[in-house]
């Protein structure tokens, strides 16, 4: 089962040890999931948010829609 986030803070920190990101876009929210080797976490955030994160990602970044 997947870990929900619900702090930016929290995802960045994660962000660093992923391996996947996937960005599902929807009405003016989007999901982030980051895939660590050990777990699988999401965070649910507004467009604007997620753009930003993403901008100072290194990790590979997968659109899904």
């Amino acid at each position: 089962m997947p870990k929900q986030i619900f702090n930016a803070n929290d995802f960045k920190k994660l962000l660093e040890k992923a391996k996947e990101c996937r960005v599902m876009r929807i009405g003016d929210k989007a999901k982030l999931k980051l895939r660590t080797s050990k777990m699988l976490y999401v965070f649910i955030t507004s467009k604007g948010e997620a753009n930003e994160l993403l901008k100072s990602s290194k990790v590979e970044v997968k659109e899904i829609n």
